[in-house]
C-alpha cells in the first residue's frame, strides 16, 4: 500500500501518523552508485487508487501530477555490418543519448514535458529529471511514499488504472538528465521526521546510512 504525503493538509498528516505506527518500514537496500545511468526497479501508481483518493492529483511539492508524454522510438545498438579498422565484426555501434538543452530546472518547463515520479528523496532528490531509456519518456521526481523509503525503486505516475496495471513492476535502465538538490529535499523533509519513512530519508540525506538501515 502506497502512502502519499501532502504537506500542509491536516488530514494527510493524521493519516500518515496512523500508518507510521502500525507497520514496519520496507527492508532497507543500499543506495545505488550515483551515476548517469542506473538499473532500477520501477512500479506505477495513479491518483485514483484507494489509498490516494483523499489527496487527489496533487504531488508532494504542491503541484499537479502529470503523466509522461507517449513513448518515443528509442534507437538501439545495432551490429556493425562489416569489419572496420580496429573493430571486431561482432562489435556494436554505440548510441549517443542527447540531453536536451532546455533549462530543466525551470519548474514550469519541467512540468510541461515530464511525467511525475515518486522515489526516496535521499537517492533521487526532489526535482531530479530522469529518462526511461526503453521508452524515451521523461519523469520528474515530485513524490515519495512509505514503500519507497530506503529502496532503489521509482514509482511512475500513470493517468489511468489501465496504464498503471499495464506497466506493472519491471526493471528499467534510466538516464539521469538532471539531479535534484539534496539540500532542498532535506529542508522540505526535516520537520516531518515523526513519520518513520520520512525519518529514514532524512537520516540518509544527513549521511547516517547505518541509522537509516536500522530504522524499522
Amino acid at each position: 500500500m502506497r502512502i502519499h504525503p501532502a504537506f500542509g493538509l491536516l488530514v494527510a498528516a493524521l493519516s500518515l501518523g496512523a500508518c507510521s505506527t502500525s507497520r514496519n518500514l520496507p527492508a532497507y537496500e543500499r543506495p545505488l552508485a550515483r551515476t548517469d545511468f542506473q538499473q532500477v526497479r520501477t512500479t506505477a501508481y495513479t491518483h485514483t487508487e484507494a489509498d490516494h483518493e483523499e489527496y487527489g492529483n496533487r504531488n508532494a511539492l504542491g503541484g499537479v501530477l502529470h503523466a509522461a508524454a507517449p513513448a518515443l522510438p528509442v534507437p538501439r545498438a545495432i551490429p556493425v555490418a562489416q569489419r572496420t579498422e580496429g573493430r571486431a565484426r561482432n562489435d556494436y555501434q554505440s548510441i549517443a543519448f542527447v540531453t536536451p538543452s532546455q533549462p530543466f530546472a525551470h519548474d514550469g518547463f519541467a512540468a510541461s514535458i515530464c511525467g511525475s515520479a515518486a522515489a526516496d528523496w535521499a537517492r533521487w532528490p526532489a526535482g531530479t529529471i530522469l529518462r526511461v531509456v526503453s521508452t524515451g519518456q521523461l519523469y520528474r521526481v515530485e513524490d515519495y511514499g512509505w514503500a519507497l523509503a530506503g529502496r532503489n525503486t521509482i514509482d511512475l505516475y500513470m493517468a489511468t488504472p489501465r496504464d498503471m496495471n499495464n506497466w506493472g513492476a519491471r526493471p528499467e535502465l534510466i538516464q539521469i538528465v538532471q539531479w535534484g538538490d539534496p539540500r532542498e529535499s532535506l529542508r522540505r523533509l526535516a520537520s516531518h521526521t515523526k513519520y518513520r519513512h520520512i525519518h529514514r530519508m532524512v537520516l540518509e540525506l544527513e549521511g547516517k546510512e547505518r541509522a537509516a538501515a536500522n530504522l524499522n
